[in-house]
């Protein structure tokens, strides 16, 4: 399966991720503020690989000025229903249709996995203005956690998809594979949770991309296995998901 096999996946069920997928904590985009040196209230914001929306929408609630940029037929179509307010192009971070140094932030929400950074770094580069900056994050479900870690160890063998890795503050090994080694770059974590009726959880699963390029069969099998283990560990079906949002923010010299 490829990768843009998954990344295209999220187009046949837009629905599914505008229901079950998180939204960001608010200390999130203090950390954006200050590692950016920007605040977001009046800040010109691309926000790339945007979805149906949801770091768009927190942005805009905080006064930005945002523009959304989202490759997918399905997820675009999504966008401009449910979010009229907010203008939205097609086009991937690869080739943003954007004019030079007009943004103040670049901004990618669970989406520079799919880019590939020795096109889409130099053109986020073009689209900031000097001083601007290029944020991306990743919420991420915290391994740490006993019974988290064990549900992605089943994930994985049952679709073959690996969770992604939380980089570790430091080090510059992993921020070499993201491919933002070389910039001006700053690395911070924030723990958060939320806690959640079990269908939702549920959901929140069947909404990623290693499910949705399963037959539904396959999936549903093991959402009712899952079910089962969770009703054991959360009786009242109330599920506690426990996430790190990573973050890297680059400067534009």
């Amino acid at each position: 399966m490829t990768s843009l096999t998954r990344a295209m996946s999220f187009n046949t069920a837009p629905d599914r991720y505008a229901a079950f997928r998180p939204f960001y904590p608010p200390a999130l985009f203090e950390l954006v503020e200050e590692l950016s040196g920007i605040p977001l209230a009046g800040a010109r914001i691309a926000d790339v690989g945007a979805g149906t929306g949801i770091s768009a929408t927190q942005l805009v609630q905080r006064g930005a000025d945002v523009v959304a940029v989202e490759p997918g037929e399905g997820m675009a179509a999504w966008f401009r229903k449910s979010l009229p307010d907010i203008p939205l192009v097609r086009g991937d971070a690869n080739a943003l249709p954007l004019a030079d140094g007009s943004r103040d932030l670049v901004t990618y929400a669970q989406a520079w996995h799919w880019a590939e950074p020795h096109r889409a770094v130099p053109e986020a580069m073009r689209v900031l203005r000097p001083g601007g900056s290029l944020a991306v994050w990743w919420n991420l479900t915290a391994h740490d956690v006993p019974w988290i870690g064990a549900q992605a160890e089943r994930i994985t063998r049952h679709t073959g998809v690996s969770s992604p890795p939380l980089n570790q503050v430091g080090d510059l090994g992993a921020l070499r594979r993201a491919g933002l080694d070389g910039l001006r770059l700053s690395h911070r974590h924030t723990r958060w949770s939320r806690t959640v009726p079990l269908d939702l959880h549920l959901g929140n699963l069947a909404s990623h991309s290693g499910f949705l390029v399963m037959p539904e069969q396959a999936t549903r099998d093991f959402l009712d296995a899952e079910r089962t283990r969770l009703r054991a560990l959360f009786p009242d079906e109330q599920v506690e998901e426990v996430y790190v949002v990573d973050l890297l923010v680059a400067r534009r010299d």
